[in-house]
């Protein structure tokens, strides 16, 4: 089953796929932005060199200590149809970067997104809903250095509604965008939403 979610705006959808085995965590109401949405800060006051940022290197591998997640990333792009698919269906361990986002670490939005679940149960954003802000988010690139994030909110948008500016529009620093199903649950229909976790880049650790 095919679950898309229209980033309005900017042309891009986003397609998930999920046959719900059991309920994913549904992301916490004290997790969320401020309403009316602010507009979002993109740089952490406290650290220069997240302001500077990195060189460009492509992403590898995400680990996320909260919930468990430590998954290869491939990389993914636009469909013929315009979509933008998560990872191969046939390994749903893994996460995918939009190769046409930023590199994670570099000035922009980095989007990596992956399935929620399948037929054979969860996989590998399945909790991403249990994360909380302050939580830490790891993303190892090709160069073996890692560009660490800190995660600032957690929202979950109906399917038709997500904020395309928030999550595939410019930034003028490093930011994280992780994106996944989530919401309510239909057999016929599929998830009905979205789930946006904004992160904001905190730290580079140079390659070993």
């Amino acid at each position: 089953m095919i679950l898309a979610g229209a980033a309005v705006g900017v042309g891009v959808w986003l397609v998930l796929t999920g046959t719900r085995t059991s309920a994913p965590p549904h992301p916490s109401a004290a997790d969320a932005w401020r309403h009316p949405l602010p507009t979002l800060r993109t740089a952490p006051p406290d650290a220069e060199s997240a302001v500077l940022g990195m060189a460009f290197s492509k992403p590898t591998r995400i680990r996320i200590p909260r919930i468990g997640v430590d998954a290869p990333i491939a990389e993914v792009d636009l469909d013929a149809n315009g979509n933008l698919p998560a990872p191969s269906a046939a390994d749903r361990r893994l996460a995918g970067w939009y190769r046409q986002s930023a590199a994670p670490g570099t000035a922009g939005n980095a989007v990596i997104d992956g399935h929620v679940d399948g037929l054979d149960g969860p996989a590998v954003f399945y909790s991403l809903g249990a994360l909380h802000k302050g939580d830490t988010i790891e993303i190892t690139r090709a160069d073996r250095s890692i560009a660490e994030f800190t995660a600032d909110a957690v929202e979950v948008y109906p399917k038709d509604a997500v904020p395309a500016d928030r999550v595939f529009g410019a930034a003028d620093q490093p930011q994280l965008r992780l994106v996944t199903c989530g919401g309510a649950y239909t057999k016929a229909t599929g998830y009905q939403g979205t789930v946006i976790v904004y992160g904001r880049f905190t730290q580079a650790v140079p390659a070993s």
